[in-house]
């Protein structure tokens, strides 16, 4: 009997189907979790709804929602930028296979910049290619392409741009000159934090806040054409619990200072990662358990006394009613009714 019992048992001394067993009841808790926080969110929507000021408000155009506010009447500090979650992964991987795993937008960042976002999220490698943890796609020049010609189709669009090495790997080599050529250092708004309560139409012709976040190139300096990591911050965390994610997006926001008294941008993401401890692992099937409560969010904010601190509002998959929800914040603010 001992020897069979020995015999049954793995290395560490672990029955395997013991292991087994616990293995599938853990991912069974998982999934009720995940089931009751998705329930959670759907229940704070029915009860307080998603209504807050500029709620009702839908650009004429949302290429041009900004020009639309009036370029002399919208300042920096005043907007609620859309933005997008690692911006430049429509093409990355092997379609329906690698890609599923990694892409986090299936428009281009010139389609993106045209349905209204207005803050681009992009990760680079060494060889300059786009790229999203392992997975690389494109060189970065079809990115920053595609933002010159999103300004030279509109006039007064601001937008940022955030380039970061991505973890795991080194800087491209002397990136930061290479982002003001491709760019072109006339489209760039210097590093200077009265940028934050300038207008737009202060700003023109100059339209592109280009942050560069390199791991261990110098950063950019006060008054350079690019802006250094400190400017655009966020309290991302790893998590694929969409109610988790909304209280702690909400609770890091409270602890902003306002945007009028800000000069840096502060981002909040209204997204959930998937977690190898959980068998969904596609991205798109993870972050809708949350995409839909962007709105919920906004009015909660507000709720809670916290609107004027929201700013930068980033997601997966980005739509149009998302780009409205933003734009009708900035509207209320400028019209001094939030």
């Amino acid at each position: 009997m001992a020897a069979s019992n020995s015999s049954s048992a793995g290395k560490n001394g672990t029955n395997p189907l013991e292991a087994m067993g616990a293995f599938f009841s853990k991912q069974v808790d998982r999934r009720k979790l995940v089931t009751s926080e998705k329930q959670a969110l759907s229940t704070r929507l029915s009860a307080s709804g998603d209504a807050f000021p500029g709620s009702e408000h839908r650009p004429a155009d949302r290429k041009r929602w900004m020009a639309e506010l009036g370029a002399d009447r919208v300042r920096v500090h005043q907007v609620v930028w859309p933005g997008t979650h690692d911006s430049a992964t429509n093409k990355i991987g092997v379609p329906l296979v690698t890609r599923p795993f990694a892409q986090c937008q299936s428009m281009s960042v010139c389609e993106q910049l045209a349905m209204g976002t207005r803050v681009i999220d992009v990760r680079v490698q060494e060889e300059r290619r786009v790229c999203h943890g392992i997975l690389a796609t494109y060189p970065v020049d079809v990115v920053l392409d595609d933002v010159r010609r999103f300004l030279g189709e509109t006039e007064s669009e601001v937008v940022i741009l955030e380039v970061r090495t991505e973890f795991g790997h080194e800087d491209p080599p002397e990136f930061d000159k290479f982002l003001v050529d491709k760019l072109g250092e006339e489209h760039l708004i210097p590093q200077d934090e009265a940028v934050f309560h300038k207008t737009i139409a202060e700003l023109l012709p100059r339209r592109v806040i280009c942050v560069w976040k390199p791991r261990k190139s110098p950063a950019p300096k006060p008054g350079a054409p690019l802006w250094s990591a400190g400017y655009l911050k966020d309290n991302w965390i790893d998590t694929d619990l969409p109610e988790t994610k909304f209280e702690s997006n909400l609770k890091f926001l409270g602890q902003q200072p306002p945007v009028a008294d800000r000069r840096f941008f502060y981002r909040v993401e209204n997204t959930v990662t998937p977690k190898a401890d959980n068998p969904v692992l596609c991205v798109w099937p993870v972050t809708k358990r949350i995409h839909g409560y962007a709105r919920l969010f906004i009015a909660e904010a507000f709720a809670k006394g916290l609107g004027d601190k929201l700013q930068v509002f980033s997601t997966d998959f980005i739509d149009g009613d998302f780009v409205d929800a933003c734009a009708g914040v900035t509207k209320a603010r400028v019209d001094g009714t939030a």
